[in-house]
């Protein structure tokens, strides 16, 4: 039913506040199903812990935003440390995962993206302790790679879960 109306409501035309002009979203375009298993890949990567295999998905100057919070990025050489320190460390079983292939055009945010909800569990390999962490990305595509990666996530849970504790101010 959820679906149903997202994709509903991104099949009318939005009108753009700032330009007056008409938005087009669209689910149906003719890369989606290879933007799809491009972003799918990636995530079977991931739990594979096969960072050369998840770095091959993304094009040279691809950028991955939001891995440490934030408006941070990562060019692909710093999102291969990254994620070789964290599949060294960790496992990652996503689990709950939706991929939605949507097609922008006349906006700010123009191209064919891949949006993806659900929970990556990471279990760290030496104590075995699990952390759920609720996630959203929303990957651009453009000529079968990765070009930009922004990632959405719970920091807070993962914080919590690592015994932080956090003390409101004094007013």
């Amino acid at each position: 039913m959820t679906l149903y109306f997202f994709s509903t409501l991104l099949l009318i035309p939005i009108l753009s506040n700032s330009q007056d002009t008409e938005v087009g979203v669209t689910l149906e375009f003719d890369n989606a199903p290879s933007n799809l298993e491009l972003v799918q890949n990636y995530a079977k990567a991931l739990q594979a812990g096969d960072v050369t295999a998840m770095n091959a998905q993304l094009a040279d100057n691809a950028m991955v935003y939001g891995l440490g919070g934030g408006m941070d990025s990562l060019n692909v050489a710093e999102h291969k440390e990254y994620y070789t320190n964290s599949t060294t460390n960790y496992n990652h079983v996503v689990t709950q995962d939706l991929y939605l292939p949507v097609k922008v055009s006349n906006n700010w945010n123009e191209g064919e993206w891949v949006l993806s909800w659900g929970t990556n569990t990471i279990t760290n390999k030496k104590t075995g302790k699990a952390i759920p962490i609720p996630y959203h990305t929303a990957s651009l595509v453009d000529n079968g790679k990765i070009v930009m990666i922004r990632y959405y996530y719970d920091m807070l849970n993962i914080l919590q879960a690592e015994g932080m504790k956090f003390t409101p101010p004094a007013e």
